[in-house]
């Protein structure tokens, strides 16, 4: 049977279409059309439908197949039909909602509830008011070429701001020209590694570090071999057994994520390794601002600016949202370095650098840094009190600077703690994570925990958690 449509819009207030199509009669079909409009809710409950003389006339039939259709919907209880009334869409004609079958409890591991994972800085922290005034600020004093192509090596007033900050707060030896801005420290490994390489040879690395910087240097063909690491920090003096190797990646200030500063005698072992070989050495100062016990360590670049590359960023200090970073440069290194970065978009975009800049300069960078500097100490003694209260038995490293702590289990008991805290929505890290795979017998189990990353409401919720999911003494 040929298609016929009827608009129905302007007789109920509805864009309904009726499709007269498929076999048997009209009626057959104009039934089953008005039918299945009722279902789809395409005709609610109570729509008065239009007299079947105009609906006949309206599909070309005939108003008796218009009228029998009508009667057999009423008979079947899908219509009603009164004297004054009119034929309407019957109440108990609407279409069925959907019962949602209520879900069977969960058997897995809780959704997070609570955040202790590491390298996160309190978000709720970000110095929205001082930055808001710096980029009114830099904005008016911006000159016109700020807006232009730009240059890849970042914009100078930021590398000038850097370079007067790093040399008061970190003890960094250099100038503007040495420094190009990045997004972070894994662009910068990018730069320095991918796409061929402006560094080669096999990279020596810490035996405990971030898993996604080791991902990224994978992924560019890099070939990692990991340093030992105890008490003192990583054995640097191995070095001189590694074969191949042309550059080492260290944290000298706060090892990550195990914690402690670089034996001074292993900082000058790593220095006068990169002399003798021609080689790099890439200082990652991660979060050198916060220390809390002491004055910061100052930077291994002092020693040697022409074989250290150090390498920092706005994400702990501020926010990782900025995607922010820098690079203060061995001279020899700085033309292949803005060869790999390119002419265009791997650039931090211009506003934040000149904000950032003003926020150096005006003063209000090292304020923000000093609260958030006794923000951080105080979590760290809350964590450090709950733990002697809750769970004397477990020892805390690492807690003289940066944003977590590391917790030395009971051995054996590493996995068993991480499972108890995804059952309980507590979400942090276990030690052995953090492992380079080439790494032999473990330091201990430990668990990373992330002091600085939750806001302060919900800081002691999560010790409480933390607390409960602790092994008992052995």
């Amino acid at each position: 049977m040929a298609e016929s449509w009827v608009n129905l819009a302007e007789r109920i207030g509805a864009d309904l279409h009726l499709e007269l199509a498929g076999t048997g009669s009209r009626r057959a079909a104009l039934a089953r059309a008005l039918r299945e409009a009722i279902q789809e809710g395409r005709l609610a409950a109570g729509v008065r439908l239009p007299p079947y003389r105009s609906l006949a006339a309206d599909l070309g039939i005939s108003r008796n197949t218009a009228a029998d259709a009508y009667a057999e919907l009423v008979a079947e209880g899908w219509l009603t039909a009164r004297q004054g009334s009119g034929t309407r869409v019957a109440e108990r004609a609407a279409p069925a909602r959907a019962v949602r079958v209520p879900k069977k409890p969960p058997t897995g591991p809780a959704a997070p509830v609570h955040n202790l994972m590491q390298g996160q800085p309190d978000a709720s922290s970000f110095p929205r008011n001082a930055w808001s005034t710096s980029t009114r600020r830099a904005l008016t004093a911006a000159p016109n070429d700020a807006f232009g192509p730009g240059d890849p090596q970042g914009r100078i007033e930021l590398r000038t701001a850097l370079a007067d900050y790093l040399a008061r707060v970190r003890g960094v030896r250099t100038g503007p020209e040495r420094i190009v801005i990045c997004s972070g420290f894994s662009d910068a490994l990018r730069l320095l590694f991918g796409g061929g390489g402006v560094l080669r040879g096999t990279l020596a690395v810490e035996a405990y570090g971030l898993p996604f910087h080791r991902a990224l240097l994978t992924a560019d063909g890099v070939r990692t071999v990991p340093l030992g690491l105890d008490g003192f920090g990583t054995r640097t003096e191995d070095l001189d057994g590694r074969r191949g190797v042309r550059s080492v990646l260290l944290t000298p200030a706060h090892q990550f994520p195990v914690g402690g500063p670089l034996d001074p005698a292993r900082r000058n072992a790593a220095v006068d390794w990169a002399r003798a070989r021609s080689g790099v050495v890439i200082e990652d100062d991660y979060d050198g601002e916060f220390r809390y016990d002491r004055e910061p360590v100052g930077a291994v670049q002092a020693l040697d600016p022409d074989h250290v590359l150090y390498v920092g960023s706005a994400s702990k200090s501020v926010s990782p949202a900025l995607r922010l970073g820098w690079m203060v440069l061995p001279e020899h290194l700085v033309g292949p370095v803005l060869a790999a970065k390119g002419k265009r978009e791997r650039w931090t975009g211009v506003v934040e650098q000149l904000t950032f800049a003003d926020l150096i300069t005006s003063g209000a960078y090292d304020r923000h840094v000093r609260q958030m500097r006794q923000r951080y100490r105080e979590r760290r003694n809350r964590l450090v009190a709950a733990l002697a209260e809750h769970a004397p038995h477990i020892e805390v490293t690492g807690i003289a600077a940066g944003l977590h702590a590391v917790l030395r289990l009971p051995p054996g008991t590493e996995a068993a703690a991480v499972n108890a805290a995804a059952w309980l929505g507590l979400a942090l890290d276990g030690l052995s994570g953090f492992r380079h795979p080439a790494t032999g017998t473990a330091l201990f189990d430990g668990l990373v925990v992330g002091y600085a990353t939750p806001p302060d409401h919900a800081y002691a919720a999560a010790l409480d958690a933390l607390c409960r999911i602790l092994p008992p003494p052995p």
